[in-house]
């Protein structure tokens, strides 16, 4: 049975990404949660990951011998072990647009990243008033955003990105999180879409687990003393 290796679903956005993948498209996995500590060379979660991942990071996906630590590397590793999944658009044109929207968020949105870390449990709306009056370039990653689905929404007429779900849907799914946890805002359409995302099955049980984590992390939580 192939494994995951991910960190907090409170806060770890780039696990959220393939764990999403997995269950909404019902790919068996074996969950292995390894909890943030420090992050120093010595930590349990640096020690955990030491024979997996020689970056020390989560997500690792590990295929019997196969392992995989690059989250869109996961993504395109699974989408060719299940093709019958259609984790990629099947429309040529259409798959290479998706890769290139994963590939956008996969390097980009660094200001969103950087000024609003995912943290599922909270609810900051007011520290994001401020983010949006203070922060032009989480603006410009918002627009962006906007954009982006709008112009997917409206060319494939729904529900999610690119008609049914794909790839794309789970990649952005943190985004969805980050942007309701801070209240950011963006129009009623993307704001529905955002609504449909959040209720897919995988998603919902993502959101429900980071919920019951009870961890307070201070370096994951720049914006509250406590829970």
């Amino acid at each position: 049975m192939r494994k995951l290796y991910i960190g907090n679903k409170n806060y770890s956005s780039w696990s959220m990404r393939p764990w999403v993948l997995l269950r909404q498209t019902g790919i068996p996995f074996d969950e292995v949660l390894v909890r943030f500590d420090a992050f120093d060379p010595g930590s349990q979660f640096k020690q955990t990951l030491a024979g997996l991942n020689p970056a020390g990071k989560v997500p690792v996906l590990a295929d019997g011998a196969l392992v995989i630590w690059d989250t869109l590397a996961i993504a395109e590793y699974l989408a060719e072990q299940f093709p019958e999944k259609r984790l990629w658009p099947q429309d040529k044109a259409a798959r290479a647009r998706a890769r290139s929207v994963c590939a956008e968020m996969h390097a980009g949105f660094s200001a969103l990243r950087s000024h609003c870390p995912q943290n599922i449990e909270a609810s900051l709306p007011e520290v994001g008033a401020l983010i949006w009056r203070d922060q032009p370039a989480v603006r410009a990653d918002v627009e962006r955003l906007v954009a982006m689905w709008g112009e997917l929404l409206a060319q494939h007429g729904g529900p999610l990105l690119f008609g049914g779900f794909t790839i794309a849907d789970a990649y952005f799914a943190p985004v969805c999180m980050r942007l309701k946890t801070y209240g950011l805002p963006v129009p009623p359409g993307i704001a529905a879409y955002m609504e449909r995302v959040a209720a897919l099955p995988g998603v919902a049980a993502w959101i429900e687990q980071a919920r019951q984590e009870q961890d307070f992390l201070a370096f994951e939580e720049p914006y509250r003393l406590k829970r």
